[in-house]
């Protein structure tokens, strides 16, 4: 400890702050009960903290600051996010063109500075002030440190346990606190997640509306509107939520994230929340992250024994980039996750790379990707090459540099599995070109492109046979006539099920690239004669296995034409 005071001794003796006679006796003492210098000085009120600090400023060629006599605005606050100026110490002072000023305590602090160096779009100019001064910074600008003093608390309401990390200055200070007057919100809130989960919903959506808190359940893909909470306990339910998910009870002008972990009737589910500010106060969204999703079968996914096979067979490689299309909320990620759980075994190595991630698995690698610090999915993907996986999971292929290092891993020697935004598989190859990726490249590495959507299922309990209108067979290109067999099914709906629907399953379209279509990707053919070629070895289209569960009577024609609007073949 005294060798890292040295710097700052020889400073403060320059300065004029201490002689050396002082100096010899506070050494000593400091020795020998193992303390610093430098802070049994500042203890015995031999030097001052702004002596000290001013010292640090000197060494480190900065400027010393008092946060104390400034006014910080808001755009200069936001510069740092709150857990960053938290976890650092470290308060925006100022904005100069393409210069922040950042205050700090320690400029020594490596770890700091390179991880705000890299978060701060432009220059850093260091300045110091005193721990004082950055700690009333703190709670004055960023809402008091709340990060210290954590409890848990074990919150029950009837079959729901859900187990909160929170801060106690937080219960203090929070509408929704722990009082006998407050036990109304915790209720309340813990009802309105007990009854989401009964309800088999997928998210919670808690929305201020001008005269109303709107609450939604979004219940097999499909918004639900319920009733809400009274307007004048929006607040006090927002507060309750940020607490349970350990967020900042008074930051309410940035959006924020946080987890919350309950039990619900013996079920353990994780719930991701998410809070944004809008015109009307904060928007609320909790996704249900229910594990017992992740150990579906490829059978439940949807997939009909044929084209089962052929995944099986595929994700069986032991080389090669498998890509899994289609918009956001079309079950691409639980389709890979249950890729992983098939392929997991004690002589494989399986990393991911996520943002986030929403499900822990066990026996399996997973990297976090956190960009405030710079680990981004590049960053991450090639620190994974380094680790010697077999099988690699990539989140999403965002961009040249993710996509490149992707398509090299799996040519040598790597199976990868990843998501891509596309309407259809074969368009899978045009967007990997258009993001840059040699087209060479993209015929050598890719062993399949698959597209998925999800469509509902009909209820078991309630379903019936029917003849569907004439225009929806229409629709479809269905002839009854030439499918005597076919089980045209709905339901009418009943206490076990939504409008005739408990439980969505995936439809999907294999494009498994042979010679021929390694050519024609080379030669970068549009997308159409791609997909001729897609045809031609077998492919059905997003709709042509839609039908074949239409006509297998588990799910209807509706759901298949609202899912496959742009396959018109």
């Amino acid at each position: 400890m005294a060798a890292k005071d040295d710097y700052l001794i020889d400073f403060l003796v320059e300065m004029g702050s201490i002689d050396s006679g002082q100096l010899a006796q506070v050494r000593e003492e400091a020795e020998s009960k193992g303390d610093g210098v430098v802070d049994t000085l500042v203890a015995k009120k031999v030097i001052t903290s702004e002596a000290v600090a001013q010292a640090k400023a000197g060494h480190f060629g900065a400027e010393y600051v008092t946060i104390a006599s400034q006014r910080l605005s808001d755009d200069i606050i936001a510069l740092i996010p709150r857990h960053v100026a938290k976890r650092y110490r470290a308060i925006p002072v100022a904005k100069n063109g393409n210069t922040v000023s950042i205050a700090v305590s320690d400029p020594a602090d490596l770890d700091m500075a390179d991880s705000i160096q890299r978060m701060v779009r432009g220059d850093v100019a260091w300045c110091v002030a005193t721990d004082a001064d950055i700690d009333n910074a703190l709670k004055r600008y960023y809402g008091g440190d709340d990060e210290k003093g954590k409890v848990t608390q074990d919150i029950t309401e009837g079959d729901v346990a859900i187990k909160a990390k929170t801060a106690k200055k937080k219960l203090e200070d929070s509408k929704a606190g722990g009082n006998d007057t407050d036990a109304p919100i915790i209720k309340l809130v813990n009802q309105v997640i007990v009854e989401a989960f009964k309800m088999r919903a997928s998210d919670i959506h808690l929305e201020p509306l001008a005269k109303e808190f709107r609450l939604r359940y979004r219940i097999d893909g499909v918004l639900v509107e319920m009733k809400g909470p009274p307007k004048q306990l929006q607040g006090s339910v927002v507060a309750r939520l940020k607490i349970m998910s350990n967020m900042s009870i008074s930051e309410k002008r940035i959006p924020q994230d946080g987890r919350i972990q309950a039990n619900v009737g013996g079920k353990t589910i994780d719930l991701r929340v998410s809070v944004i500010p809008t015109s009307h106060g904060e928007s609320v969204v909790m996704r249900i992250l229910d594990k017992d999703g992740l150990r579906l079968g490829l059978a439940e996914l949807g997939f009909f024994s044929d084209d089962q096979q052929t995944f099986e067979r595929l994700i069986g490689l032991p080389d090669g980039i498998i890509l899994v299309t289609g918009p956001t909320g079309s079950g691409k990620t639980t389709t890979l996750y249950s890729c992983l759980n098939f392929i997991n075994r004690p002589d494989r190595k399986i990393i991911t790379v996520e943002d986030p991630v929403e499900y822990v698995l066990a026996g399996i690698n997973q990297v976090q990707v956190n960009e405030i610090v710079g680990l981004s999915f590049s960053m991450a993907l090639r620190a994974m090459l380094r680790q010697s996986p077999n099988i690699i999971m990539l989140g999403e292929i965002r961009d040249l540099e993710t996509a490149t290092i992707a398509i090299n891993a799996s040519l040598t020697g790597h199976l990868v599995f990843s998501t891509l935004h596309t309407n259809d598989a074969p368009g899978a190859v045009t967007r990997l070109v258009d993001i840059g990726v040699k087209p060479f490249l993209v015929a050598s590495a890719t062993r399949a492109l698959m597209a998925q959507r999800l469509v509902r299922k009909i209820c078991k309990k309630c379903g019936a046979n029917y003849a569907p209108p004439e225009a929806e067979l229409r629709m479809l290109d269905l002839d009854p006539a030439q499918h005597p067999d076919a089980k045209f099914r709905r339901g009418p709906g009943c206490d076990s099920c939504t409008n005739g629907h408990r439980g969505r399953f995936g439809i999907f379209e294999v494009f498994c690239i042979d010679d021929e279509a390694r050519k024609l990707i080379y030669e970068q053919v549009p997308t159409s004669v791609l997909r001729v070629r897609a045809r031609e070895m077998g492919m059905r289209t997003l709709r042509e296995d839609g039908i074949r569960k239409v006509l297998a009577g588990l799910t209807t024609p509706e759901e298949v034409i609202k899912a496959t609007t742009n396959d018109h073949e």
